[in-house]
C-alpha cells in the first residue's frame, strides 16, 4: 500500500513560538506577552520575546526547509503583528513579513498552508472583553478579511483556528495558558461558542472574497480512545468514547468539531451541560457549520480504553504517551463519523536534545517514533481513510508556551543564545523519506 501521490508531506510552526521581534516594526502585544510577564506563569521565565528570532531569519529558515525537501509548510499569522490594535488600521510591515514569506516559500516549491490564529490574541482585544465579547467573531472575520484580500492569490489552504480545546480550555478555564483565566462552565462555553462562531465568519470571508478556489480545514486536537484489541466490541466502545463528551471541560472532539461539520452541538454535550449553555441566537448554527473540505488533527498520543497504561510504557518528554496507534484510529473514527478527508494537521514528539561533541544532534527516538506514527498512518490510508496529509510538529525547536525553552519538538534544533539551526538526525531522516517518489512511497 503507498500513500496518495497528491499526499501534503511537510511540517508545521506557530507564530508566537518561533517569530521573536515581539515589539518590532509595530506589532502590538498579545495575551502570550502580557502572560509571559507574570513570574511564575512560564518556566524559568522565559517570554516569547525573541524565541527563533524567525522574523529576522525568514529566508534561512524557507532555505532549511528546501534542504530538508518539505513540500508544504504550515505556519500561523500573528492577528497583532498585522492588526496591533486587534482592528482598525493595518501594519503594513507586519502584513509584508507573511508577504514575503509566502513568495519564499512558492519559490522553493513549498506550499502554504495558513492558520489564521494560533493562540496569540491581540492584547488591545483581550481588554474589550476578549473571546466572552460576543462582537469577536466579527473581530476575527475582519482580520481574516485583510488576510484573504493581501494573501489569497497565492495561499490556497486554509485553517482559521489551531486547537480551539486547547485555547478555550487551557487559557479560559484552567487558567495554565494566556489569558489565564478560571471561567466557570457557563462562561467557558460562552468563550467556545464565540469561537466557533469566529471559524464560521471565517469560513465564510474566505468563500466570498479568495482569489484563488481556497481548501479550508480544521487544527483540532485528535482525543483518541484507542481500543486494547481488534475486537468489534472494544473498538466500538473506542469509537464511542472518542466520539462522547463525558467531563464537563471542553477537551473533547464533538463539542467543537460537531458544529463546524454538522452545523449542530452533539447530544450528549447539550445534555450534559444542559444548565450552562450559551446564548445560541438564530442563524449561529448555520454560519458555524459553513462547508469545509478537511478535518485537520493534531494527533500526539491516545489513551487506552481501559485508562491504564502498563508500567514503564514509553513517554515523551512532555510525559505524553507514545501510542503510534493514535494515528490509525484517530483518522479513522474521524473519517467515519464526518466523511471528509483528513489531515494530520501536527504529529510529533518532544525531546532532550542537545548537539553532541561530533555537532550533530542525534535523536533516534523521534527518528523511531516517526517511523511507527506513520506506519499507523499507512495502515489508516490502507484501510479506506482518506487522508491527505502530515505535518510534522514542529520544524524547529521553539517556545514550548509555559514550559518555555525547557521542551525540544523540532526537526531543527535552535541554540537560543546564537540561534544557530542545525538539522537533527530525525530531518536528515525526513529528508530521505521525502526523496522517496510518490505513490511508491512506503513505510
Amino acid at each position: 500500500m503507498t500513500f496518495p501521490n497528491e499526499f501534503a508531506w511537510g511540517s508545521a510552526t506557530a507564530s508566537y513560538q518561533i517569530e521573536g521581534a515581539m515589539t518590532e516594526d509595530g506589532k502590538g502585544l498579545s495575551v502570550w506577552d502580557a502572560f509571559c510577564r507574570k513570574p511564575g506563569n512560564i518556566m524559568n521565565g522565559d517570554t516569547g520575546r525573541y524565541a527563533c528570532d524567525h522574523y529576522h531569519r525568514l529566508d534561512e529558515d524557507v532555505g532549511i526547509m528546501a534542504e530538508i525537501g518539505i513540500q508544504a509548510y504550515r505556519f500561523s499569522v500573528s492577528w497583532p503583528r498585522v492588526l496591533p490594535e486587534g482592528v482598525g488600521a493595518v501594519n503594513r510591515k507586519g502584513l509584508a513579513f507573511y508577504d514575503r514569506l509566502i513568495d519564499r516559500l512558492l519559490e522553493n516549491g513549498i506550499s502554504p498552508w495558513l492558520t489564521i490564529f494560533h493562540w496569540d490574541f491581540p492584547y488591545a482585544l483581550y481588554q474589550r472583553g476578549g473571546w466572552l465579547n460576543r462582537d469577536s467573531a466579527n473581530w476575527f472575520a475582519d482580520y481574516t478579511g485583510v488576510l484573504v484580500n493581501a494573501l489569497s492569490d497565492r495561499v490556497t489552504h486554509w485553517i482559521p483556528l489551531n486547537e480551539p480545546q486547547c485555547f478555550v480550555n487551557l487559557g479560559h478555564y484552567e487558567g495554565t495558558h494566556a489569558p489565564g483565566v478560571e471561567l466557570d462552565a457557563a462562561s467557558l462555553l460562552t468563550v467556545a461558542h464565540h469561537v466557533l462562531l469566529a471559524h464560521g465568519k471565517a469560513v465564510e470571508v474566505i468563500r466570498a472574497k479568495a482569489v484563488a478556489s481556497p481548501i479550508i480545514g480544521t487544527a483540532n486536537v485528535g482525543v483518541v480512545t484507542l481500543p486494547e484489541s481488534n475486537s468489534p466490541e472494544e473498538i466500538a466502545a473506542a469509537r464511542a468514547a472518542t466520539v462522547s463528551i463525558r467531563k464537563r471541560n471542553c477537551w473533547n472532539n464533538t463539542w467543537f468539531a460537531d458544529p463546524m461539520f454538522f452545523g449542530s452541538y452533539p447530544e450528549d454535550g447539550l445534555r450534559l451541560f444542559e444548565a450552562e449553555l450559551p446564548d445560541i441566537q438564530d442563524g449561529d448554527m448555520e454560519i458555524i457549520g459553513s462547508p469545509i473540505d478537511f478535518c485537520g488533527l493534531n494527533i500526539y498520543q491516545g489513551d487506552y480504553l481501559s485508562g491504564r497504561m502498563p508500567a514503564g510504557y514509553p513517554l515523551t518528554s512532555m510525559d505524553w504517551n507514545v501510542t503510534p496507534d493514535a494515528l490509525y484510529w484517530g483518522p479513522r473514527f474521524m473519517y467515519e463519523r464526518y466523511g471528509k478527508p483528513i489531515v494530520i494537521t501536527e504529529n510529533g514528539m518532544a525531546g532532550n536534545d542537545w548537539v553532541h561533541l561530533d555537532g550533530r544532534v542525534h535523536d533516534p527516538g523521534r527518528i523511531d517514533f516517526m517511523q511507527r506514527y506513520l506506519e499507523s498512518l499507512e495502515r489508516a490510508v490502507a484501510d479506506g481513510v482518506d487522508c491527505r496529509g502530515y505535518f510534522h510538529w514542529s520544524l524547529m525547536d521553539n517556545f514550548e508556551w509555559g514550559f518555555g525553552y525547557n521542551r525540544r519538538f523540532g526537526l531543527v534544533h535552535v541554540d537560543y543564545q546564537t540561534q544557530k539551526r542545525t538539522l537533527k538526525d530525525s530531518a536528515k531522516w525526513y529528508k530521505q523519506w521525502l526523496a522517496q517518489p510518490n505513490p511508491e512511497k512506503t513505510v
